[in-house]
Parts: structure tokens; sequence; C-alpha cells
């Protein structure tokens, strides 16, 4: 399926990483799979097309696949932005806070993409680790630590997830971030760069920032509201139908839905 993925773009295509719950799935049927696309760049990937600076302006870009009978979303991102993204210089946490739980790198053009993506990949737990500890007790257990951790970024985006999923991502592998704690500790320590900054600050930019995500995502994702609400119902519990009219207009379901979603909880 990576592969698949990978060959619509050519020699632009330099990785293919599966993360996400279906990762840690044993049955896929009904899911969706998550995989992040890294490309050369833009332009390569999409030609002089407005995609190529959207997706430089508000990454990643966002598309729906299928592929023998199972479907999937993939995420666009260029190898200096996924390099970027995964690190302390950004306050954005929808990539350190993804890469830092398990994920796998199930393609890669070359081995120097490989290494790309592995270095990109490694700079994300010292980052969550070091974003956590200027809001969270440093003297916690770690599993605990790490459970705070989450918490805060899945504060920071608007989520359809119930509440208790940042402490379930810990709880379904707490050997592997047990294994992880030390090795991430150090890094941070010695990275020469602390991530530091507001939390209520990147709150307020992050769900402006899903806002903006979402906005685009009505342009690039076919039945992007419908992709939306099954996303809402299957983590919040709701029942949310669309009508005809609603599908044809995504951006303007998505924008008049958001209040009535915010208000009830099902998504935060």
């Amino acid at each position: 399926m990576a592969a698949t993925i990978a060959a619509q773009y050519g020699e632009a295509a330099r990785a293919v990483l599966f993360y996400g719950s279906c990762l840690r799935d044993v049955a896929l049927d009904g899911g969706m799979l998550d995989f992040y696309l890294i490309v050369s760049d833009y332009r390569a990937a999409y030609g002089s097309t407005w995609l190529a600076e959207a997706n430089r302006l508000i990454p990643p870009n966002v598309f729906p696949f299928a592929h023998e009978g199972l479907a999937a979303k993939y995420a666009v991102l260029s190898e200096a932005d996924f390099h970027r993204l995964n690190g302390p210089e950004t306050r954005n946490v929808s990539v350190w806070a993804r890469f830092a739980q398990p994920s796998r790198l199930v393609w890669a053009k070359d081995e120097a993409a490989r290494d790309n993506a592995i270095r990109a990949v490694a700079r994300a737990a010292p980052t969550l680790l070091s974003a956590a500890l200027s809001s969270v007790p440093n003297d916690q257990p770690p599993l605990d630590l790490w459970r705070a951790a989450f918490a805060l970024t899945y504060s920071v985006e608007l989520r359809a997830e119930k509440g208790s999923r940042s402490q379930s991502v810990v709880d379904a592998d707490p050997a592997r971030y047990l294994r992880f704690f030390g090795p991430a500790m150090a890094a941070a320590a010695v990275g020469g760069k602390r991530c530091t900054g507001s939390w209520r600050r990147r709150r307020i930019e992050g769900k402006l920032l899903s806002v903006a995500r979402l906005a685009k995502a009505s342009a690039t994702f076919a039945g992007g509201a419908e992709y939306i609400v099954w996303k809402i119902n299957r983590h919040a519990g709701t029942d949310i139908r669309l009508s005809d009219w609603q599908k044809k207009h995504p951006l303007v379901t998505a924008v008049t839905l958001l209040p009535r979603l915010l208000r009830s909880g099902a998504i935060r």
C-alpha cells in the first residue's frame, strides 16, 4: 500500500511512514490507515500547482486513498519540513506528538531517504518530553510523564477522541515507552535546544491551525465532510448524519458544525 502511494509521486517520493491507531490494531476492516508520504520538495511532488503552495504554507496536505479494499489517508511533507516539524524549533505539536508514538518506516526510495526519515523521527520523543517538562512535574514516574505529555498535545488540537485517549496511547505499549524514556530524556538534555513556550499559546495557535487545515482539506480531500463526521462519530460516540447539500459543501459544513461540536465535547 505504501509503495502504491509513493508511485503516484514518481521521483519526488522519498519515504512512507505508517502510524496511528491502525498500527496497534489486529483487525483493519472498518478503520482508516494513516500514512505520511515524505517528498523531496513540493514543486517536484505536484508541479506548479496551487497544491505545492498550500502544502508549504499550511503543512501537511492530506489526501484519501484506497487499495485492495482498505481505506487510508496520507499526509504529505517535504524532507525539510518533516525534519523541522519533529524538532524543538517549532511550537506546532502536530508532527512531533504523532511521531513520539510508534510508527513504521514501510517504504524508502534509498538508503539516504531511509536515514533522513529515521533522523527526523528520532527528534520527536525528545521534543515531546522537553516541551512537557515546562508544564508538568519531572519527578513523576516515566509512564505518568508520558501520559501527561500526550495529554498536553491532545489539548492543543481540535480532536474527536475521548479525553482518555492520551492515556490509552501509552497503555497500549508501556514497555516501549519505558524503554524509550531514558534515551529520549538524555537526547532532550544534550540536544542543544530545549522545546520551550507557553502551552496556552500553543492551544490558541493549534486550534486556529486545525481550523485552517480543515478548510484546506475541504478542497484537497474528496469526501472530506463525510470523513470528518465518520471520525467524530467513531471516537466520540455521536450519530451525526449529513444531508446531500452538506456533503457537497464540506467547508460550510465544517464551519457550521464546529460550534455545536465544541459545545457538546465531541471534539476538543
